[in-house]
């Protein structure tokens, strides 16, 4: 009885020694076979009791290097298996190819254009500022010599969002800002001269949606204030500004204007040409085209802001980003920067 449960060991153990396996379902099948919850191993040390006392440190180390064996030969059968499909995988395809390129997105050209302004300005000394979009009216308008009554408070219209109507004489009214102007009365109450920043920003006002305007936009503001700062400054800075912009070719001209919170005041054009068709179009036959508006710091401003009018003078900037992506992308609809459709944010792929 003894002999024939040692020969039926032994069998066991012949049989996982030769045991092979060509797919994933036999490897399964022998898991199960030998090692599984019921495998036909377990049964073994339940013959113990017919092993004579002699013989059964023999049996028990016979019974062990089974179990052993089917351990080993298991893990075997899956590394082979496993080499194997590696082996079938570098058959199929060409590990040393170049991967599948991933679809990279597109920067807008909004983000491109202030980007290519800010780098711009920042090459000769200035810094950006930032404020917030909901202003309140002091620093969007009084600041900057606007005052409740002053005219030039029709030339904008504003989204209020505090009550629905203007403030009164306390100034406490809340609104969309109009112009990122109110940076700029920002930065010069809690700064002294030298005072050279750049402030880029979204804006908003209420005006009918079509090809050449929208109720939201972007803005890039520049201030520069110091002693003896002079007309002349502004002009060479501006012309630098054209001239990295557009190319150095660039010619510029201004023309007087008016703003509130500047004087004198100024308009710059570029000299765009009229080559084309569009050249006649865009400049309304002129060839000169206009890019922003400019002028001297009016000391009624600085005398707002906590600055000495007497001992400094300065002046600001401003253009729309908007105005300049379409001049530099040839972009003929300013709602197409607006709506996120894929088939012409795609074709600006440029990065500064």
């Amino acid at each position: 009885m003894a002999q024939e449960v040692f020969d039926r060991v032994a069998a066991l153990l012949e049989e996982i020694e030769g045991a092979t396996a060509e797919t994933a379902e036999q490897v399964e099948a022998f898991r199960i076979r030998y090692l599984g919850s019921k495998n036909v191993l377990k049964p073994l040390m339940g013959e113990m009791r017919n092993i004579p006392n002699e013989q059964k440190p023999e049996f028990g180390q016979l019974v062990n290097k089974t179990k052993q064996a089917a351990q080993a030969k298991f893990d075997a059968l899956q590394e082979s298996m496993a080499a194997s499909a590696g082996a079938d995988a570098g058959a199929r395809f060409d590990l040393t190819a170049p991967g599948e390129p991933l679809p990279l997105g597109s920067r807008h050209p909004i983000a491109l254009t202030m980007r290519r302004i800010i780098a711009i300005f920042e090459r000769i000394g200035f810094t950006v500022a930032e404020g917030p979009e909901v202003e309140d009216d002091w620093h969007n308008f009084s600041a900057m010599n606007t005052p409740e009554d002053h005219p030039a408070r029709d030339m904008q219209d504003t989204y209020y969002v505090a009550d629905g109507l203007p403030a009164g004489a306390n100034n406490t009214a809340m609104l969309l800002r109009t112009h990122t102007s109110s940076v700029q009365a920002r930065t010069m109450e809690h700064s002294q001269p030298p005072i050279r920043i750049i402030a880029p920003g979204r804006v908003y006002r209420n005006e009918t949606i079509s090809a050449r305007s929208h109720a939201q936009f972007h803005q890039v503001e520049g201030l520069y204030v110091a002693e003896k700062v002079s007309f002349a400054d502004m002009k060479a800075t501006l012309l630098h500004f054209a001239r990295e912009m557009y190319g150095d070719k660039t010619k510029i001209r201004l023309r007087p204007s008016y703003f509130p919170f500047t004087e004198p005041s100024a308009e710059m054009d570029i000299w765009w040409g009229l080559e084309t068709e569009h050249d006649y179009r865009i400049t309304k036959g002129t060839g000169w085209l206009e890019i922003l508006g400019c002028g001297m710091v009016d000391p009624k401003v600085l005398e707002n802001c906590g600055i000495d009018p007497e001992r400094y003078t300065g002046y600001a900037f401003g253009m729309g980003i908007e105005r300049q992506a379409m001049l530099l992308y040839n972009i003929t609809d300013i709602r197409l920067m607006f709506e996120n459709d894929v088939r012409f944010l795609k074709q600006f792929k440029s990065v500064l």
